[in-house]
């Protein structure tokens, strides 16, 4: 399988603006708050039989960017980069599109949503500007733990900008333990799924009170089919972040489990397929065994 959320960085490598990066990671993370780096993750993927990845942006600084682009110039399972550029300012967002989009492995962009104040970052004019330069480019937008502020906004997003491909992360984070709030998140959810320029990952499922199994994740499983169809769904494990909830073996096992019940064409979809076809990576499926 290809794994379409992964995450590295080096928290002493460099400085952004003086500050230092993903400042979001703190002591309060206890065993994430240190560097995770490309020699780490190949172990992990390798001892799972997972043959490249797509890393995922962890900070909303260019830094980080080019150091996943590095990172993949001499690490081939490093299959794509989906990166960062400033999407609130137009004319540095192409200047920034330009320069990586030299690079083929360069496939997407990402803005840390839930990390940002403004509620309405997705519908800003300037923010929509960049986001049809990316469209035109062919480039993708990852929305990461968009519900409860984001996800509405991807609706409207996926609905206006049909040339644009988004790419919900993690399900949106849907909040399984209170079922109140799971009445928002499955209209909001239902409601992208029938945009049919969206995409979800099934990642980063480790969600608060929620017991990690195959069990307890089986009705969002079955809400993400519904929604989307295998042939719009991809698998990942948001390593490192869900090393807080389980090794990464384990992180993949509850996902292949759930996945089981499906036919080997549509398990090959959500293994594969879906994440070459949607990030364009230049790889081909694997023979089914």
């Amino acid at each position: 399988m290809i794994d379409s959320h992964l995450h590295l960085w080096t928290l002493d490598s460099f400085v952004t603006g003086g500050a230092r990066p993903y400042s979001w990671l703190g002591p309060q993370h206890g065993a994430l708050f240190r560097s995770f780096g490309e020699d780490e993750a190949r172990e992990a993927l390798d001892a799972a039989g997972v043959r490249g990845a797509v890393l995922v942006q962890a900070d909303d600084a260019v830094a980080d960017t080019e150091s996943m682009m590095a990172i993949a110039a001499r690490n081939p399972w490093v299959f794509g980069v989906v990166g960062w550029i400033r999407l609130d300012a137009p004319a540095e967002a192409a200047e920034q599109l330009h320069r990586f989009s030299a690079h083929p492995v360069f496939k997407g962009v990402r803005h840390l949503l839930h990390a940002d104040p403004r509620s309405d970052f997705l519908d800003l004019p300037t923010v929509r500007e960049s986001l049809a330069l990316m469209a035109q480019r062919g480039l993708t937008l990852d929305i990461p733990d968009a519900f409860p502020r984001h996800l509405g906004s991807a609706v409207r997003l996926a609905r206006d900008m049909p040339e644009l491909t988004v790419v919900l992360d993690h399900l949106g984070k849907p909040p399984l333990a209170d079922p109140e709030l799971m009445v928002s998140w499955r209209a909001d959810f239902m409601a992208l799924g029938r945009e049919t320029n969206s995409v979800a990952k099934l990642s980063g499922l480790h969600l608060p009170g929620v017991e990690y199994t195959p069990d307890a994740l089986r009705s969002l499983f079955e809400s993400a089919l519904e929604a989307f169809g295998p042939e719009r769904l991809m698998i990942g494990c948001d390593w490192p972040v869900s090393t807080l909830g389980a090794p990464y073996g384990r992180t993949l096992d509850v996902l292949l489990e759930l996945v089981s019940s499906l036919t080997p064409s549509e398990q090959e979809l959500i293994l594969e397929e879906t994440a070459i076809r949607v990030y364009g990576l230049g790889a081909t499926p694997s023979a089914q065994g």
